[in-house]
Formats: C-alpha cells, sequence, structure tokens
C-alpha cells in the first residue's frame, strides 16, 4: 500500500508528517525550527534529519511530498528562488532527497498545495472548481479547475498575491508596486494604520505607537474588534482590495468557492463581510454569486502538509 512523507517548508518551521495512507490524520508528525540564515546546504540536512525521523521501518511503496516556498519549478522540483530562505536560488531540491532516500520526490508551491489540501480535506470538499487566497505576512494563493490544480507552462501559476491592484500603490516584498500583497498583508495592514495615526488621526492605538514605536496586524486587528474606528477602517480598505482582486479571478475561473486562510483571515466577519460586499459590487454579473462560497480555510496551519500528502498521492 502507498504510503507518504509530507513537508512543509517554511522560512520559520520545518514541519513533517508521516501518512501510512492518502487519509488523515497522519500517525506522527514533528516540527523543527528552519533557521534558514545559516544557508541553504544547513537547512537541507536539517530537512533530511526531521524526514528521517519520520521514515517507517517499511519503506516499500514510499513517495515524499514537500511544499516549498516559491517561486519554483514543479515539474523539476527546482526552487528558483525563495524570498524567506537566504541563498535558496536555483536548488535542485527534488534532485537532491531522491538521492538522499532513493523514492519518488514531488516538489510543489506551498501555497498552491495549502489550496490542494483545502480542496480534498478542507473547506473546499466535494467542489470542482476553487480558489484558495492566504493572507498573511504575504499574500499567496492556487487555483484548482475541474478538480486539477493549476500550475502553468513552468509552474510558476496562481501567484495571486502578486497581481497589481493599484498601479500607484506601495511597493512590494517582490520589488514591484501596488501588488496585493502590498496594500492588504499584514504588514501592510499595520503600516496603513501606522501612516495615519502618525499623521495625525485619532486611535486607540496612538499611545501604544508613541511606546513601541510599531504596531503588528494583530495589534490593528484587536482594535478593530473592539471598534476603533480608525482600525475598522484600515481593515474595511484591505478588505475591499481583497474583494475587488477576487471579483477578477471570478471572472477569470468562475469557481464554487474562494477559501481564505492566514492569520489575517482570524478577523473573521470584520474582513469577511466587506470582502463579500466587494465582489458582489465588483462583478460584472451577479451571475458570477449564484452558489458562490467565501468560506474561511479548514485546516489551518496543516493544510500546506495535508497538500504535499495529496500532491504524492496524486503523482
Amino acid at each position: 500500500m502507498a504510503q507518504f512523507i509530507a513537508v512543509d517548508l517554511g522560512g520559520t518551521n520545518i514541519r513533517v508528517a508521516y501518512f501510512p495512507k492518502a487519509e488523515l490524520p497522519p500517525s506522527t508528525q514533528s516540527k523543527t525550527p528552519t533557521h534558514a540564515s545559516e544557508g541553504p546546504d544547513a537547512v537541507i540536512e536539517r530537512l533530511c534529519q526531521a524526514i528521517d525521523e519520520q521514515l517507517p521501518t517499511d519503506q516499500s511503496d514510499l513517495s515524499i511530498g514537500i511544499g516549498a516556498p516559491g517561486p519554483l519549478d514543479p515539474r523539476h522540483g527546482l526552487v528558483l528562488k525563495a524570498v524567506n530562505l537566504p541563498g535558496w536560488e536555483m536548488i535542485p531540491l527534488k534532485s537532491i532527497l531522491e538521492t538522499r532516500f532513493v523514492c519518488p520526490v514531488f516538489v510543489g508551491n506551498d501555497a498552491n498545495l495549502a489550496a490542494l489540501g483545502e480542496w480534498r480535506f478542507g473547506a473546499g470538499q466535494g467542489t470542482s472548481d476553487l480558489i484558495y487566497l492566504t493572507i498573511s505576512t504575504g499574500i499567496g494563493g492556487g487555483v484548482i479547475i475541474d478538480g486539477k490544480l493549476l500550475v502553468g507552462n513552468w509552474g510558476l501559476g496562481a501567484e495571486l498575491g502578486h497581481m497589481t491592484v493599484d498601479p500607484n500603490g506601495p511597493i512590494c516584498s517582490c520589488g514591484k508596486h501596488g501588488h496585493l500583497e502590498a496594500v492588504a498583508s499584514g504588514p501592510a495592514i499595520a503600516r496603513r494604520a501606522m501612516a495615519r495615526i502618525e499623521a495625525g488621526e485619532f486611535s486607540s492605538l496612538t499611545d501604544q505607537l508613541k511606546t513601541s514605536g510599531s504596531l503588528t496586524a494583530v495589534d490593528v486587528g484587536d482594535a478593530a474588534q473592539a471598534g476603533d474606528p480608525l482600525a475598522c477602517e484600515v481593515i474595511e480598505e484591505a478588505a475591499e482590495y481583497i474583494g475587488r482582486h477576487m471579483a477578477d479571478l471570478a471572472h477569470a475561473f468562475n469557481p464554487e468557492i474562494f477559501v481564505i486562510g492566514g492569520g489575517v483571515s482570524q478577523l473573521g466577519p470584520l474582513l469577511f463581510k466587506p470582502i463579500e460586499r466587494a465582489v458582489e459590487a465588483n462583478v460584472m454579473s451577479l451571475a458570477y454569486m449564484m452558489n458562490l462560497q467565501i468560506s474561511p480555510a479548514a485546516l489551518g496551519d496543516d493544510a500546506g502538509l495535508i497538500g504535499a500528502m495529496v500532491l504524492a498521492s496524486q503523482e
């Protein structure tokens, strides 16, 4: 019977799980600090050690699925450049791991695999057409069309956070202007709140900003939950960008469901209600809203790990 090792390689942690079959839950799993600043060789060795600890005694019919930061070439398992993993440029991860473990290894973009996990085992179960957005420190996404993960010609598709929503907007982490990530990610929300307070607008966050010198998206979210008008407006502004972007995605892909995950999604109705209003206001026809679901993600931090198992089981 096929069995799987799933890996979620992040800038902060390496998570590994062993699935004796293509079902939940895994029988064992672990989390190890990445220590990304030590460079690719050290991280890969740490990754291999974490996999070693999860390997079953009988390794027949074993395959490994791994989600890694993009952009990457999934067909060749090549990490082209991982922004949150210093020194990770043109790293042949698939080849390295296949040589080490002598089994098939399948590599995918971490956000794409989170989409795959939510589609197979999470909020998107039973659907054929799904769009996943993760809104956190950055914004990523994945697209499932007719039950298949869309990756594009070189596997670089579905970078949904790196699409221009404001050509004159702030610079994104990738260096381009006005991407969704630059105006609606957690750091973008914090920057917008700080800019308005520093410009003289009143907020319950004013004293905190003066004391600490900075704010986080969690601070802004907590203030919004408590009814702070400025914080509520900042969250609604980010939600408006997200909702307009989702309307464009609806025009392109006509999904059954949008699944939204990541830390910012924990704001719940404060985020989701204005997103829903913005989607409805910006689709060119209400036909796009027919039976459309906009749902919070169900798998939390496990989405990418579970998606890595799904990737390996589908290959």
